[in-house]
């Protein structure tokens, strides 16, 4: 099975495919990388494409701490290096689009694009940010793994057997981790990396509503390409792959 041996860190990854951009797949918040399962064999079809376990989760190691954002992103540029993945669209879900936001501030110069699929809070309003606040601290609980359990079961999955999977899927990584990866989105705030992503980037959401912050992400990045998928929740790369893959095709033969 093929790891990265990083500083103190291996990182599971699966690697397939031919041809450029590679594409770096990049999953969610106690998910691990089958989440982008559908994208993986879509765009192996015609690209590297390469998806990855974040520390924590899937088969990747687990330490103790450095689950802040930066911490995260740091991870991949490591990843990147090792491996010789050059200019990826860094393609990241919940979690992991606020990841590929700070890897694309951070290293300007690795990332040919990102695409942030129905990334978490990127311009959180002050409500959000204690709600996360008061989440990681009852996660890290007693009643922590019965309130994870809940808080995932409705993910906005319109089938029942996806909705199980996904239940499934994000209650393996341990508890620890769980709270820690929380307690990293609330303490980043997502819009001085975003102004700071001079490459182009797309914005895939599920839909718009009070809760979403394009409207303000357009304020900061006015070139920001933005998408919206039909008929699915959160989890709108399995639900819908179509939708998504069509529109990851089109925004890279427009930007690239």
């Amino acid at each position: 099975m093929p790891y990265a041996e990083l500083a103190g860190l291996k990182l599971y990854y699966e690697r397939a495919g031919n041809g450029a951009p590679e594409l770096l797949l990049v999953h969610g918040w106690c998910c691990d990388h089958t989440a982008f399962q559908p994208q993986f064999d879509h765009f192996a079809q015609s690209h590297t494409v390469t998806s990855v376990d974040l520390r924590g989760c899937g088969q990747s190691d687990a330490p103790e701490d450095g689950y802040a954002i930066g911490d995260f992103a740091d991870d991949l540029a490591q990843l990147c290096a090792t491996v010789g993945i050059e200019k990826p669209v860094v393609v990241g879900h919940s979690l992991g689009g606020m990841i590929a936001l700070e890897l694309g501030a951070r290293y300007p110069d690795l990332p040919g694009a990102l695409v942030l699929v129905d990334p978490g809070p990127i311009a959180p309003r002050p409500d959000t940010v204690e709600f996360f606040r008061d989440f990681a601290g009852q996660l890290a609980g007693p009643g922590g793994e019965a309130l994870r359990r809940e808080y995932v079961h409705d993910m906005g999955a319109h089938d029942e057997e996806i909705a199980r999977w996904i239940v499934d899927l994000m209650c393996k990584p341990a508890q620890s981790v769980a709270a820690a990866s929380i307690r990293g989105t609330f303490e980043w705030d997502g819009r001085e990396p975003l102004a700071r992503c001079e490459m182009p980037v797309l914005l895939l959401r599920d839909g718009i509503d009070e809760r979403t912050d394009v409207h303000r992400l357009l304020e900061i990045k006015p070139d920001l390409a933005v998408g919206i998928t039909v008929g699915a929740g959160h989890f709108h790369q399995i639900e819908v792959p179509d939708q998504v893959n069509a529109m990851v095709e089109r925004f890279l033969a427009l930007s690239l």
